[in-house]
């Protein structure tokens, strides 16, 4: 067992966690690993219907759990047969099952089995789309979608090591046929990454130490953006003075801005860096127009992010801010 994965995981010892497991290896290995180390876990299988092996593979993860001693919960997805988007569909539908069993079973913890080699994807694929600081930084260890933290605990474990513990062991686990289509960048970048360091001499161990030193200037970025942003937030909205986002530097301004309209429009990852380049050029004179679930409107050197369908009145605004100011000074 990974040296590494034990010491992330122990600081959860004492707490009842939610697994992921898909059936594919990396999930398959985890829920073993956890299982050896005596935690307190249910695991959840998402069964999505769309592929033909889909039955196979949930009665695999029932049987696996039951020989295990391991609770579980199987949920179906019930779909129209999306033709385009069905993979962040599927995801969006997965986190959905597994978030709101985890809320009413009072589990705080959902552990997911991206391991080393996604972290590197993720990289990659972020790079090739010109990401900034937030996604060349990858995955987090520790992040929260609808209130549940979602851990990684093998970001730090790469896929071969899982493979050679579960075949090593006579673990069975299956394998997704898309993981081997190439139409998908990841597939392509999966299949190439080696001439990275067969040509140029890029380690992967170098690509995670970039990816963990990017990581720690985003945190510490986004604690002093997230100070900033919490002083122009009032009640589910923000309004704020045109200085607020280009009297600072640029990439700070875009940040603040990305980090309003995630928290105000709901969304679980900001807009992508070329939609708000895009949005702060736009907010240098008058406007109005929609992004991320928000409407975000300029009138004269005042900004007003409301989530979308809401009412865009600065004057307003203004109005309830003076009126819950008024109230806290008497309180």
């Amino acid at each position: 067992m990974n040296e590494k994965f034990l010491d992330f995981v122990r600081t959860f010892s004492d707490k009842p966690i939610a697994v992921a497991v898909s059936g594919g290896v990396d999930s398959i290995c985890l829920l073993h690993w956890l299982a050896d180390l005596k935690m307190n876990i249910t695991a959840l299988h998402v069964h999505h219907h769309l592929r033909d092996a889909a039955d196979i593979e949930a009665q695999y993860v029932a049987d696996t759990c039951k020989k295990l001693n391991i609770p579980y919960q199987i949920f179906h997805w019930e779909h129209n047969n999306p033709t385009t988007g069905i993979e962040a569909a599927a995801r969006t539908a997965r986190y959905k099952f597994m978030t709101e069993f985890c809320h009413d079973n009072e589990i705080g913890i959902l552990m997911v089995a991206h391991q080393a080699d996604d972290q590197i994807e993720t990289f990659l694929m972020n790079l090739g789309r010109g990401s900034g600081v937030s996604g060349l930084a990858a995955m987090r260890d520790i992040s929260y979608r609808d209130g549940i933290k979602i851990v990684r605990p093998l970001l730090q474990v790469f896929r071969h090591e899982l493979i050679e513990y579960c075949d090593a062991n006579n673990i069975k686990y299956f394998s997704d046929e898309m993981n081997f289509d190439d139409k998908y960048t990841r597939v392509k970048i999966r299949q190439n990454r080696h001439l990275l360091n067969d040509k140029l001499g890029i380690t992967d161990a170098r690509i995670l130490l970039a990816i963990e030193n990017l990581g720690r200037a985003r945190d510490a970025l986004d604690g002093d953006v997230g100070a900033r942003v919490k002083s122009v937030m009032y009640d589910g909205y923000a309004l704020f003075g045109d200085s607020f986002l280009f009297d600072v530097p640029r990439d700070i301004g875009l940040k603040c801005l990305g980090m309003l309209i995630q928290i105000i429009g709901g969304d679980d990852y900001q807009p992508r860096l070329n939609s708000l380049t895009f949005a702060l050029s736009k907010l240098q004179s008058d406007c109005k127009f929609t992004l991320g679930h928000c409407t975000i409107r300029r009138h004269k050197n005042q900004i007003l992010i409301v989530p979308e369908g809401a009412k865009t009145s600065i004057r307003k605004k203004n109005e309830k801010i003076k009126r819950l100011q008024k109230f806290t000074q008497k309180q």
